[in-house]
């Protein structure tokens, strides 16, 4: 049972910004401790609106998630959402804290850092479907100091969100592990230097005829005997990036880090959070996302220009899988690297590949390698994945089944899955 003398305070403002051995013994103490989630969810409840809206802004029209017609004649036998729809649910699953608890989640032992989302990692269990409510209890798993030629010195934070469907049944975990580096060093280091030409004609047409040229399985099972290694599946392309391109992403993903609202609701929690408004040229407060839109604010945090979200990529490597294995398959797990910014004005082009599979406890596991590429040839995201196929002897796929059954037993496993061990207290 942890007691008041483990706790200290947050960081002071002299270490506003600067990482610290104090920061990171803070972090590890916070290790299994549930943490309220203080902004509500974009959506409450899955509805064929918020669905489709999401869907859109990655460019997926699938009837599966759009057409409510559609998805009622498929095995589903209702509207399901997209794999990564599940970050815009979660009402707060965390147990109200005690006052030690408050103590030691109070402040950010890590802020004014630069915080960069490195690894995301996913496994689902089930669907959400239209009409289910969503409940998300969030909970540190790893706290790892490493070295870097960029920063350098960092941490490497690891956070997991386990997520229960309307029922109560456990629907998804998401691992995402952030970076956490003095912006100042980073700055003073940062030699990435982004050229980029206006696109031709020809290169405009090329990406144009892949858009045209998508195909989607759809209702028509793919057979796991039929699958070979070495089989690539069809790239979709996203590009080039547009502001307006994010824009319209935020419409079906909610603004996440940023509390909702603007003009008077933004008042208020600026009010209590300044930090998350810092001001822009003409003195006006406004919210730290803004480097994602406003290539000026990038740049004064050393990156050459704003760029896309970790969960845009992710989601369009779940676009790539979905379209590829047809209504009837379920993706299984998800893991990627966010290795390079995808920037404004950037061409990506999402790709993949068989590499295994296999029979395993009565699962026909397809294993892919799946990648995102830019314009200029490089990899910014690699990832793997694990799709569950049907065969023709066993034409339903069985969802696989969460290693615990409850919240609280996931927390345990995951603190032991990071190495941590068992804990006996996780309040």
């Amino acid at each position: 049972m942890r007691t008041k003398e483990s706790f200290q305070k947050a960081p002071t403002r002299q270490q506003f910004g600067i990482l610290t051995d104090e920061a990171i013994e803070q972090s590890r103490k916070r290790l299994g401790v549930p943490q309220p989630q203080h902004n509500p969810p974009h959506n409450y409840e899955v509805t064929w609106d918020g669905v489709r809206h999401f869907a859109f802004g990655y460019g997926d029209d699938n009837p599966l998630y759009c057409d409510p017609g559609y998805a009622a004649s498929s095995r589903w036998g209702k509207l399901i959402a997209p794999p990564t729809f599940l970050y815009t649910m979660g009402e707060d699953a965390a147990p109200k804290p005690s006052p030690e608890t408050k103590a030691l989640l109070k402040g950010d032992p890590f802020a004014g850092l630069g915080s960069y989302q490195a690894v995301m990692e996913f496994e689902w269990w089930r669907p959400l479907e239209q009409g289910d409510r969503c409940r998300v209890l969030q909970a540190q798993v790893g706290v790892q100091p490493k070295p870097s030629r960029f920063g350098k010195r960092t941490v490497h934070i690891t956070h997991d969100y386990i997520y229960t469907n309307g029922a109560g049944d456990l629907h998804a975990v998401r691992r995402g592990t952030w970076i956490n580096a003095e912006r100042h060093t980073s700055k003073k280091v940062a030699k990435e230097k982004l050229v980029q030409e206006p696109y031709t004609p020809e290169q405009l047409a090329e990406i144009d005829a892949a858009y045209a040229a998508e195909t989607r399985r759809g209702a028509e099972p793919r057979h796991f005997e039929d699958v070979r290694i070495g089989d690539e599946l069809q790239p979709r392309v996203k590009g080039p990036l547009t502001t307006t391109d994010v824009v319209v992403w935020h419409l079906g993903w909610g603004m996440q880090l940023t509390p909702p609202g603007s003009f008077r609701l933004a008042h208020r929690i600026r009010r209590k959070a300044p930090g998350l408004y810092p001001p822009n040229d003409l003195n006006i407060p406004d919210t730290v996302q803004r480097l994602h839109w406003e290539p000026k604010r990038a740049q004064e945090l050393g990156l050459p220009s704003s760029y896309d979200y970790g969960g845009m990529r992710e989601t369009w490597l779940c676009h790539i899988i979905t379209d590829w294995m047809g209504d009837d398959a379920w993706l299984w797990k998800l893991r990627c690297e966010h290795r390079k910014f995808n920037y404004i004005g950037d061409v990506t082009w999402v790709r993949g590949k068989v590499v295994d599979k296999v029979r395993q406890d009565g699962r026909n596991e397809v294993h892919l390698e799946v990648w995102c590429e830019n314009q200029r040839g490089e990899t910014t995201t690699p990832g793997t994945a694990v799709v569950l196929l049907p065969s023709r002897s066993a034409p339903r796929v069985e969802l696989p089944a969460p290693p615990a059954t409850d919240l609280d037993g996931m927390v345990r496993h995951e603190l032991v899955r990071y190495g941590v061990g068992d804990q006996e207290d996780t309040e």
